[in-house]
């Protein structure tokens, strides 16, 4: 049996502190990657995962059709459009290359399989920083994003709806559903199918695009937006073995 291939790109961070006491201060930087609960559940449902965090997808993210074409699925997950945009060819030596988020969107069209995941810097994140608004992924995608700052967060928790529970990106997820502490907020198409809501919004829609289709995951896939009560859930593994299974296109 073939085993099926996913990229996910993002899910990393560099934190810079300092610390003040008293008359002096030193500084610490820490490295941290939140892919670990998605890698592991999706490898464990027998996918081969091939992990970019967000310094190493600057350069190395496909910048093809060809090599995209390596992937069944690709996920971006937390991880801003500059990035994908502004390879550092083109940014400090001023070098043309391929807009790689034209190149993703035409994949997906003539084919390919897409997952938006949310987070801080996803759809438009913290301050509209993510700034996928009015790119070409957002043309491949289920949903439409506002032009502000979309974070939703529900520091109470909001727990999801299912609205689509005979959908094929849900098979095998049990319920009840566990809480989620925030989310993007965006807008599903007419033309998609709003699989899960949460707070009155979409958390999972879906869509075919051209011959591909996509996935938009509006919640986190790990910490903060996603406690452990959900990552700990025994749908976690199922769902997001469902989306990146039907988003590869699974059922066709």
């Amino acid at each position: 049996m073939t085993r099926k291939s996913v990229l996910i790109a993002g899910e990393s961070w560099t934190v810079h502190s300092v610390h003040h006491k008293g008359f002096d201060s030193f500084t610490t930087t820490e490295y941290a990657e939140g892919v670990r609960w998605l890698r592991d559940a999706l490898e464990a449902a027998g996918w081969d995962v091939t992990y970019q965090p967000a310094h190493v997808a600057a350069t190395d993210f496909p910048s093809t059709a060809e090599e995209l074409s390596a992937y069944d699925c690709v996920i971006i997950s937390d991880v801003g459009a500059n990035t994908l945009l502004l390879h550092p060819e083109t940014f400090t030596k001023s070098v043309a290359r391929p807009d790689r988020l034209a190149v993703l969107r035409d994949w997906v069209h003539d084919g390919g399989g897409l997952i938006m995941v949310g987070g801080y810097l996803t759809f438009q994140g913290v301050d509209a920083k993510a700034r996928y608004a009015g790119t070409p992924v957002e043309d491949a995608l289920p949903v439409t994003m506002h032009p502000h700052d979309d974070r939703a967060e529900r520091p109470a928790g909001v727990v999801p709806e299912v609205d689509m529970p005979g959908h094929p990106a849900l098979a095998g997820v049990p319920g009840p559903w566990p809480h989620l502490l925030g989310y993007n907020a965006v807008v599903a198409r007419p033309e998609a199918d709003l699989v899960v809501s949460v707070g009155g919004d979409p958390l999972v829609a879906t869509w075919s695009y051209g011959k591909g289709r996509s996935v938009a995951f509006t919640s986190d896939c790990g910490p903060h937006w996603a406690p452990p009560a959900f990552t700990d859930w025994t749908g976690y593994g199922p769902l997001w073995d469902g989306m990146v299974s039907w988003a590869a296109g699974a059922g066709r």
